[in-house]
């Protein structure tokens, strides 16, 4: 029996919750001091919201945070700004970010981490290839797409349609948290596996993973975005 409401990917919004400069990336102290860790964060930010505008499915995108600076350069760059809520949490900020996409008209969210070093257009265009195949496959009635992160069991990317098809449950062992979610929404589910989606950068092990030609493009970048911070 075919669904009287069905999903679809008409209005894609982009999720992104993101810590402040001065307290992101603690993990990373003992390789990058606390300068260059602002600069990475922004680095990876820009990085991300490049490759969503690369994506014309992506209608708009709405990154949340306390930071007031932050927010300030993502409206620069095209972006909705959303406050975060002090003591929300990473689940909090991303439903936040998702009442603002839903306000905005957004069909279905894609929530996304901005520690994606890799991330690129074509690495969204898969997720959303995923998202088409997993409304076929339920005819149209709910879906939901993971990209699991290559380590740890988390969740790297979560595509919701419609937007409240389940909870955002980010953190420990989310991955799993959100397969189960899915079926008990009985909606359909796919499981994206990509390279550009799996590998975040979290730990002085992953900066030893990342090219350094590669971290050295996201330093630059951020450090010269922060330096331009204080004429916005």
């Amino acid at each position: 029996m075919i669904p009287s409401q069905t999903s679809d990917l008409t209005a894609v919004h982009a999720v992104l919750p993101v810590r402040g400069l001065s307290d992101g990336k603690e993990r990373l102290g003992s390789a990058l001091d606390a300068e260059e860790r602002e600069a990475l964060i922004l680095g990876m930010l820009l990085t991300t919201l490049g490759a969503l505008r690369g994506c014309p499915a992506v209608l708009a995108v709405h990154v949340v945070t306390r930071d007031a600076t932050l927010r300030r350069l993502v409206a620069r760059e095209g972006a909705v700004a959303v406050a975060e809520e002090e003591g929300d949490g990473l689940n909090g900020a991303v439903r936040a970010g998702r009442r603002s996409a839903v306000a905005a008209g957004a069909s279905a969210v894609l929530c996304l981490p901005v520690d994606l070093p890799l991330l690129t257009p074509a690495s969204l265009n898969v997720l959303l290839d995923a998202a088409d195949a997993a409304l076929a496959a339920g005819r149209g009635r709910k879906a939901v797409v993971v990209a699991p992160s290559d380590v740890g069991g988390g969740t790297n990317a979560l595509l919701l349609c419609p937007p409240d098809v389940i909870e955002p449950a980010f953190g420990v062992d989310s991955l799993a948290a959100h397969v189960r979610a899915a079926a008990a929404a009985d909606a359909s589910l796919q499981l994206v596996v990509e390279s550009t989606l799996g590998f975040d950068l979290d730990t002085p092990e992953d900066l030893e993973r990342l090219d350094a030609a590669r971290l050295v493009e996201l330093l630059g970048r951020g450090a010269e975005a922060l330096a331009l911070s204080d004429t916005i």
